[in-house]
């Protein structure tokens, strides 16, 4: 499994969900060495014949950068230069030529206002005087009249006579009126633009004053903000850190684990040999597969996928290849070891672990791989350990791992073997079933034979 998985540089998520922390930091450690070595093999495959850069082709666009008198590309750092204003005195000018344009604005419609209110006033007072005109023309002409009607012809003259002087007397008065009334007309104009002017001024500092307010209130909330992210970002970066750490520590577990391994299967090995050597008959600890079990057994596996479709193809995995190897029965009483479970979930495990004792576990068939799981309860959690099932034996997933002739041999090995050094993980007390009918039913059901008479 491991060789495939550094052939095709991927890792199935539901396979690496079943792989314990340092399963799957030796995992990655093997990865990234594999990596290495590609890299390092495709460097020295190519440093000879390096692939030449195509010419550039006459007349294609490209950008270029302005040069300056070193070579270099020209750059202009504003603000660096000695006439070149701060970024505080521009932003104060800008918002002083915005304030004086919003006042103008307003001074404007205020001036448009005034002037239509005055000049309808003024048509008002033209409107008057000429209805009054009007009146006393009237009262003249019918004055007039009534003296030509009752007065000799000298009264009549001299009555027209005074009528006339009357009329041009009131004419006088009405020009008079009329350019007092414009003279009055042109000295509230003359003060209402006065007053505009000074409002303009006065409105523009208020406006002035309103932005540097606002953007004195913004870049306080800018600095508040920039605390609150400067405060997350530090505790992000601490957090970070202390995950790196924890990387670093299981990356440094890892190696461990892998040295001591290589160590162990160095030493069983050795005292395999001497055992051979010796010509006893004592029983190695971990035996060997001999080379007739690997040729029946490479006879009788079949080809199946990476990974299993559903829970029947493992069962059926299990019925054809795996139980007539006797897995999952104690071979002292023939019946099915307490420890064995069937094809059960991850949370189903570690309920079965939830009120157990330190050294606590069970072997459950794996729904997503071709293998095993040892669920073991640790001091603060359930660790699971995905056990790889080939045709030398049984090994936890890895390198360098020791094999086991069967899955029974593995689990007695580590009865007094802990799993992993740093973890020390001892197999003390087995959990078997709590329901009826067990979880394995299907597995170790009777298998239906059939027979021919003869």
């Amino acid at each position: 499994m491991l060789q495939q998985i550094l052939q095709t540089m991927t890792v199935d998520p539901d396979l690496l969900a079943e792989l314990s922390d340092e399963q799957k930091a030796i995992l990655f450690v093997k990865i990234r060495e594999e990596q290495v070595r590609r890299y390092n093999d495709f460097e020295k495959k190519n440093q000879d014949d390096r692939i030449p850069r195509k010419p550039k082709k006459a007349g294609r666009k490209n950008v270029d950068f302005l040069a300056g008198r070193d070579g270099r590309e020209w750059v202009w750092v504003m603000g660096e230069h000695k006439n070149d204003k701060s970024i505080e005195e521009m932003i104060e000018i800008e918002i002083q030529e915005r304030a004086l344009k919003l006042a103008e604005k307003e001074i404007e419609e205020i001036r448009r206002k005034e002037e239509a209110e005055l000049a309808r006033k003024l048509e008002e007072e033209k409107e008057r005087f000429e209805d009054e005109q009007k009146h006393k023309e009237d009262e003249l002409r019918k004055q007039r009249e009534e003296a030509e009607l009752y007065a000799s012809l000298k009264q009549a003259r001299e009555a027209a006579r005074k009528l006339e002087a009357e009329k041009q007397k009131a004419e006088e008065e009405e020009k008079i009126r009329v350019e007092q009334l414009r003279h009055r007309f042109a000295e509230d104009k003359r003060r209402s633009l006065e007053r505009l002017v000074k409002d303009k001024n006065r409105r523009s500092s208020e406006i002035f004053s309103e932005f540097m307010c606002k953007r004195e209130e913004m870049e306080k909330i800018a600095e508040q903000n920039i605390k609150e992210v400067e405060t997350s970002w530090q505790e992000q970066e601490r957090k970070a850190k202390k995950a790196e750490e924890e990387v670093k520590e299981l990356a440094r577990r890892a190696r461990i684990e892998y040295k001591n391994s290589l160590r162990q299967s160095a030493n069983i090995i050795s005292a395999v040999s001497a055992f051979s050597g010796n010509g006893t008959n004592q029983k190695p600890p971990v035996p060997p597969k001999s080379a007739e079990l690997k040729k029946s057994m490479a006879n009788v596996v079949k080809k199946r996928p990476p990974r299993p479709p559903n829970k029947q193809a493992v069962v059926e995995w299990f019925l054809e290849e795996e139980r007539p190897k006797g897995v999952g029965t104690d071979p002292r009483t023939g019946k099915v070891a307490v420890w064995f479970h069937g094809v059960i979930s991850r949370l189903e495990a570690e309920n079965y672990l939830l009120n157990m004792t330190l050294g606590s576990y069970l072997v459950r068939v794996s729904e997503r791989v071709w293998g095993y799981t040892i669920s073991y309860r640790a001091e603060d959690r359930c660790k699971h350990f995905l056990v790889d099932t080939s045709d030398q034996g049984y090994q936890f997933f890895g390198a360098n791992q020791v094999v086991h002739r069967s899955l029974t041999d593995l689990v007695n090995f580590h009865k007094s073997n802990p799993i992993t050094v740093t973890g020390g993980e001892l197999l003390r007390s087995p959990v078997g079933q709590i329901k009826d009918p067990p979880d394995y039913h299907d597995l170790m059901r009777p298998r239906i034979t059939e027979s021919t008479a003869l």
